[in-house]
């Protein structure tokens, strides 16, 4: 019953896959931001029925099967190559992100202390993602979460447009787009989708950079947990809670990784897996995509996005900058 209830929906997003692929050869855009395209313009226009939503919200699971099984195109030689100074890189743009948003949000702009914080997890580690798990910590209200959340939708829908843009415009190479975008967006879903719009090599890196930043949660997390605890505001996290909130498809990218590395997956399987995660981010991305909506766009706070903007500007144009150096 239950599978029969997602069915209506997921032939909506095998549909949605199918096109994006013909309308990508016809108009010579990436097949996946075509994908988020198709998405965006059904959810805007005709909107998603009741009876769609089940089955099209299964996007977030067909994304972490992607990335699971794109590690098996990958080996530890690739990753380890310069793995050391992306982290190192990672950890320092995410903790300055933070900083810099926080700082922004309560000394410039005087925003409430929690929706400053919940703007900084988003901006900083992972997204909306970021967003919910550190409210729960720091008891933000239900409309500093909405707040925070559409300002963090907001500027994944730009970034999915704009950085394919200014990677082409400045002719970056894979390794550096990648990691630009892995370090300097909010979502994963973006992320993925922009760095693959640029080439193969970048949405590598553009995702393995990302879920590095993801795993970033648990730390984050406690950090404010402790933060709002000693001001009596929040609440102290148990290790099921921070379990439940890391991303526990790393893992399994990791494996893939490792079983890629040691030569059990034979070329054939290797092609057959990476067809796989192909489609499988074409699923992922058209329901993305109708998870963009206008409506909500416009809800957005100003003060919120503001800070949002300056912060962003100044963390992508450094961090872009650096890894030029670098790379």
């Amino acid at each position: 019953m239950a599978v029969r209830r997602l069915l209506p929906g997921l032939a909506v997003l095998c549909l949605g896959a199918v096109l994006a692929r013909a309308l990508s050869v016809t108009v010579g855009v990436n097949h996946l931001l075509v994908a988020i395209a198709l998405g965006f313009v059904l959810a805007n226009s005709l909107g998603v029925p009741e009876r769609l939503r089940p089955g099209v919200g299964t996007h977030n699971l067909w994304l972490a099967t992607g990335i699971v099984l794109m590690g098996a195109s990958l080996t530890l030689e690739t990753v380890l190559e310069v793995g050391g100074v992306v982290l190192l890189v990672v950890v320092g743009v995410a903790g300055f992100t933070i900083l810099v948003v926080e700082a922004l949000a309560r000394n410039v702009f005087g925003l409430a202390d929690d929706l400053s914080s919940l703007l900084a997890a988003g901006a900083g580690i992972c997204g909306v993602s970021a967003v919910v798990a550190v409210a729960g910590v720091i008891r933000a209200r239900e409309d500093k979460i909405a707040y925070a959340a559409a300002t963090v939708l907001l500027f994944d829908a730009i970034t999915i447009v704009v950085y394919p843009i200014v990677g082409d415009l400045l002719s970056l190479s894979g390794i550096v787009f990648g990691i630009w975008a892995g370090v300097s967006m909010f979502s994963t879903g973006p992320v993925v989708a922009v760095g693959f719009a640029h080439s193969e090599v970048a949405g590598q890196w553009a995702t393995m950079t990302k879920l590095a930043r993801n795993a970033l949660i648990g730390a984050v997390v406690l950090a404010y947990a402790s933060y709002y605890a000693r001001s009596g505001t929040g609440n102290r996290p148990s290790v099921r809670t921070l379990w439940a909130e890391f991303p526990k498809f790393v893992l399994g990218f990791l494996a893939l990784v490792v079983l890629a590395s040691v030569g059990v997956l034979s070329p054939a399987q290797q092609a057959s897996i990476e067809n796989a995660y192909n489609w499988l981010f074409l699923l992922a991305f058209v329901g993305l995509g109708t998870e963009i909506r206008l409506s909500g766009l416009r809800n957005t706070g100003l003060k919120p996005a503001v800070v949002v903007l300056v912060a962003f500007v100044i963390v992508s144009t450094l961090s872009l900058v650096l890894l030029s150096v670098l790379f």
